[in-house]
């Protein structure tokens, strides 16, 4: 029996049929910059105050935005999981509002060459967060790195964060056309969701959307939906600076309403019924599967340079 079998196997004993998936939403975005952690962590506070337990995942390796933000120091990460046994619970640190967070380090990057035993420790444990969150958010890199697109075709709703800047919009297509050419994304179990960030008014947002799903759609021929604009704000500037949330720290305010409503619109059952929950047992084993075809070669890299849109 070889090793992706063996995985399947473990999802299959793992998702018992009394246990509810979690749904799993990766944030993402063509560059760096464009706000996407502050995306992340605000839609996890809105989906807390609709009742919903929640937890991210910082998988951006090499910075620590989700715990500057939150203004606390995790004492474990994944790493802690997989080389110092502990189990989930234990690398969770828990933020305002009572969303935890799990900060990445620099786990996920070593997981393929791990025994088979490790990986049944690993995976196992990753499914028990299936009934500790209701929603679990994922917070990707920026760009098109290999580390990116492993949790891009791995995920059955992909959340695009963009803003008007051109090199924002180009980098955006790029990253989708990495997405499209994988040999690993599908299509019909995957849903990509555009918001539009640090835009001057709610027509901007719209705009820059037509914008780019008329390129996508033409060249790409990939669904895209529009779930909301996220105004320029300086009471969420201001928010960064204080390292709390806008959504906590001036509930008032303009780009909070606008989290508080992208969500609502997440949360409408017809965006929740379209998207097949998988669990992060099947999540994690398609990323550990995905690097160990990657690293004998059949998988080959098709990342290319994006067609001139301008």
């Amino acid at each position: 029996m070889d090793q992706a079998q063996q995985l399947r196997n473990i999802i299959k004993n793992s998702n018992k049929p009394q246990r509810p998936l979690a749904r799993i939403i990766t944030v993402t975005s063509g560059k760096g910059g464009v706000g996407k952690s502050n995306v992340a962590i605000n839609l996890a506070i809105q989906f807390r105050k609709m009742g919903k337990r929640v937890i991210i995942l910082d998988a951006d390796f090499g910075l620590a935005n989700i715990e500057i933000m939150f203004g606390t120091v995790p004492k474990h990460n994944l790493c802690d999981l997989i080389y110092q046994g502990k189990n989930i619970k234990d690398i969770i640190t828990w933020g305002p509002e009572g969303v935890g967070f799990i900060s990445g380090g620099s786990g996920i990057s070593g997981m393929y060459n791990l025994s088979r035993d490790y990986l049944v420790y690993i995976i196992v444990n990753l499914a028990e967060l299936d009934a500790i969150a209701d929603i679990i958010i994922i917070d990707t890199g920026a760009g098109i790195s290999s580390a990116v697109m492993e949790f891009l075709v791995a995920s059955g709703e992909i959340m695009l964060v963009t803003t008007p800047e051109p090199t924002s919009i180009t980098d955006s297509y790029s990253l989708l056309k990495a997405l499209n050419q994988s040999p690993r994304f599908s299509r019909e179990n995957t849903k990509v969701k555009v918001v539009s960030n640090r835009v001057s008014s709610d027509e901007e947002g719209q705009q820059l959307f037509n914008k780019l799903n008329a390129v996508v759609a033409r060249y790409l021929k990939l669904p895209l939906t529009y779930m909301g604009a996220i105004p320029q704000d300086q009471m969420l500037a201001r928010s960064v600076m204080q390292q709390s949330p806008v959504s906590i720290q001036y509930p008032n305010a303009k780009a909070t309403k606008a989290f508080e409503s992208i969500a609502t619109n997440l949360m409408n059952p017809g965006y929740t019924e379209e998207v097949k929950q998988r669990g992060m047992a099947a999540f994690f084993s398609h990323i550990i599967t995905g690097r160990k075809l990657s690293s004998t070669g059949n998988v080959p890299n098709i990342i290319g340079n994006a067609p001139n849109t301008q």
